[in-house]
């Protein structure tokens, strides 16, 4: 308990999936919590069930006016900003030859637009407040190329790039930069949009950790980048990802 203690997060995608499961439990460690979202009853819903430790905002993150707004919020509801999630995210599964450029962009606005925002909108209250910890929800697909979702593909990569930068230029303010890179997940994207009702454990059995992730453990990684106890980790890509970076196993060889 504790780890969090005094802190003040704000966490995009916070209404549902990973970013409910981070708010939960940096509320359960010590922290206050802005959610912020665009699925207003589901967020607004998960705050008050979180009690006067958290609030709900609206934030369209490929907005620059929400992203000012949700600070501001932060700032005077909490008195300053010490840690930023960017978790939201979107997908578009699809050949590559058929997606349209509106989808591309849609998606590109979203996981790289956002995150570049949101980076750029809490760098002047972190420093304000002494440093900060800033992490980015990637993806192992920042890390590899995977067929059908070009566009979450070029965005995933470019906010591991973007964090690297960060990391560098935000260092001599005592803000830390790291990105995480999440596989399979059981959170609404996937299973509705990815997987579209396969049996989930299925499709990771080739994997060293052969199921799906849970949201609860990747919050527990956040978690850790978030806290003091990672003081001296910034520009870090790690992976949580039931090993799949590793390596597959051959399961038709028995083991």
């Amino acid at each position: 308990m504790g780890r969090l203690e005094g802190k003040v997060a704000l966490i995009t995608g916070g209404a549902r999936g990973q970013g409910e499961a981070e708010a939960r439990l940096f509320v359960s460690e010590g922290a206050k919590v802005l959610i912020a979202d665009v699925l207003d009853a589901e967020g607004a819903k998960v705050a008050a069930e979180i009690g006067e430790a958290a609030l709900y905002v609206h934030l369209d993150v490929a907005q620059e006016d929400d992203w000012r707004r949700a600070v501001e919020t932060a700032v005077a509801t909490f008195g300053k900003l010490d840690v930023l999630v960017n978790n939201a995210g979107i997908v578009r599964v699809g050949p590559m030859e058929n997606m349209d450029l509106e989808s591309y962009m849609a998606v590109i606005n979203v996981n790289q637009v956002g995150t570049f925002l949101g980076m750029r909108a809490v760098v002047a209250p972190m420093r304000e407040a002494g440093g900060g910890s800033i992490v980015n929800i990637a993806s192992n697909a920042g890390l590899e190329g995977v067929e059908g979702v070009v566009a979450y593909v070029a965005s995933k990569w470019a906010v591991r790039g973007m964090t690297k930068t960060a990391a560098i230029e935000l260092g001599q303010y005592g803000i830390r930069v790291n990105s995480v890179h999440p596989g399979g997940v059981d959170t609404p994207m996937i299973s509705g949009d990815a997987l579209g009702g396969a049996d989930q454990d299925a499709a990771f059995a080739s994997q060293p950790i052969a199921r799906i992730g849970r949201p609860e453990e990747i919050a527990l990684l956040v978690l850790f980048l978030a806290s003091d106890e990672a003081s001296y980790t910034t520009g870090a890509e790690v992976a949580a990802d039931g090993g799949r970076m590793a390596g597959h196993r051959d399961i038709g060889l028995g083991s």
